[in-house]
């Protein structure tokens, strides 16, 4: 019994073909009919292999068996599929493997007779009709994420399996020198002295929700970086290499250069210029800027801003503790477009990711959030200019402009602010500034270019004392 949808041809990243099989666990009693709907929700591992006379196959299918657990372990469901009839496979189970048989195996096999599915995924020699060494990684929502098909009797060892599905479920990453149940390198402490590609490990800056910082040395450009290692969640990789590389792409004296992102070793490590002072947010929780200092380091955060803002690179997640001063006093914003990418539950720092109705998940800091975004708008380049508002506010007056006892009263302010009288609360020349940064209505707000020129008209007037 087969039924399957044809495919003309299966690529990665294509819907996976249908099937609908009958299968055996070793006896008429365990007879089933499974289809890719059965598997829908969960990984699948399909198998395909030659007919029974193979030398090579039953090896195979008993080192699956073997470390069926393992898999299991990561999540994925396996089903094999020949052209061999159910009886066929029921006798090769019963049949012990000194007598070579198969004897018990822990996952279905599948009755594929008419070779149909096997065409269906490019796994099939139609002359004398069996099916060739194929291997499927079939993700939960039914899209093929990894194909491998050829007559060979090597490369399906499930070692080696183990690994792609390990990397599949990480994002892609999964270093050359994995080992089955050896930690990975992020889940290891980096002592000093320890190399992480060429970086060698000096000693650790920080640690916080999605992310541990290190001082590091680059060997090969001889000079002193830091290394901010993610740490590893489902579904990441790719969207935190693609806004890492994007924040490379900014070049201004106010945002901390990235030098690049280095997944050599199975794990993103964004390689950033190493800075000394301290975060924005320690210099605020010892007191209150001066107005001059306050506008200095606005001026600097909007022009830092604006040329982000011109390449289209959103932060997301901006507030003091993500904005750098050095023992200069040269503001630096950090993590722009990495923040608001990774679905974290909580962080040290205030981030936290919010299941709100009928919209995505937000991820962000209630505290710092624009209406549209507590309401659960994508982060914007309006969202970055209301939470440089609040931070302007927070460096005038020493303390949150949304300071609630819990999460709801701020989310609630967040999303009915009151401008009027949180602008009544800082110096009148400011006053005006704050009231455009925080309109209600995204659209009315000032832009970062246009703010920075404001900014920098107020210094120029000496309007700040």
């Amino acid at each position: 019994m087969a039924n399957v949808t044809p495919a003309s041809n299966v690529l990665v990243g294509r819907p996976a073909p249908d099937f609908t099989l009958a299968c055996t666990g070793g006896t008429r009693h365990s007879r089933r009919v499974l289809s890719l709907e059965s598997y829908r929700g969960r990984w699948l591992i399909l198998f395909f292999y030659p007919r029974d006379f193979s030398l090579i196959c039953p090896t195979e299918l008993s080192a699956m068996s073997a470390r069926h657990g393992d898999l299991a372990g990561l999540g994925p469901e396996v089903l094999a599929v020949s052209t061999d009839s159910i009886e066929s496979h029921e006798r090769w189970i019963a049949t012990p493997r000194a007598e070579g048989g198969l004897g018990a195996v822990s996952f279905p096999l599948a009755s594929d007779s008419q070779g149909a599915v096997a065409r269906a995924y490019g796994a099939c020699l139609d002359s004398p009709r069996i099916a060739l060494r194929g291997l499927f990684i079939i993700d939960p929502n039914a899209i093929v994420q990894y194909q491998v098909v050829h007559g060979l009797n090597v490369g399906r060892r499930t070692d080696e399996i183990l690994r792609v599905v390990t990397a599949l479920q990480g994002g892609g990453l999964c270093a050359e020198n994995w080992v089955p149940g050896l930690d990975t390198i992020e889940t290891q402490q980096l002592l000093p002295g320890t190399m992480v590609s060429h970086y060698r490990i000096e000693r650790k800056l920080g640690d916080g929700g999605f992310a541990t910082v290190y001082l590091a040395h680059d060997t090969v450009l001889d000079r002193k970086v830091a290394l901010k290692i993610l740490k590893r969640r489902k579904g990441w990789a790719s969207s935190v290499l693609a806004e890492a590389r994007a924040a490379a792409a900014l070049s201004h004296p106010n945002v901390c250069t990235v030098f690049g992102v280095d997944d050599s070793e199975g794990i993103v490590a964004i390689v950033m210029e190493y800075l000394v002072g301290q975060p924005l947010s320690r210099l605020v929780a010892e007191a209150s800027a001066s107005a001059p200092r306050a506008l200095q380091l606005a001026r600097q955060i909007a022009a830092g801003l604006s040329a982000a803002h011109a390449g289209d690179v959103v932060h997301g997640d901006l507030k003091p503790a993500n904005i750098f001063v050095t023992d200069e006093g040269v503001a630096k914003i950090l993590d722009f477009g990495v923040a608001r990418r990774l679905r974290v539950a909580s962080s040290s720092d205030g981030t936290v990711s919010l299941e709100c109705d009928a919209c995505a998940t937000v991820v962000g800091t209630p505290a710092y959030m624009s209406p549209e975004r507590a309401e659960g708008a994508p982060a914007s380049k309006p969202g970055d200019i209301f939470a440089l508002g609040l931070t302007l506010y927070e460096l005038l007056t020493g303390r949150q402009a949304f300071d609630g006892s819990n999460l709801l009263q701020v989310l609630a302010q967040a999303r009915t602010p009151d401008v009027e009288t949180l602008a009544r609360a800082v110096p009148e020349r400011f006053a005006h500034l704050l009231r455009s940064m925080l309109c209600r209505d995204p659209n009315e707000r000032s832009t970062a270019s246009e703010l920075a020129d404001r900014l920098e008209s107020l210094e120029v007037v000496g309007a700040c004392v």
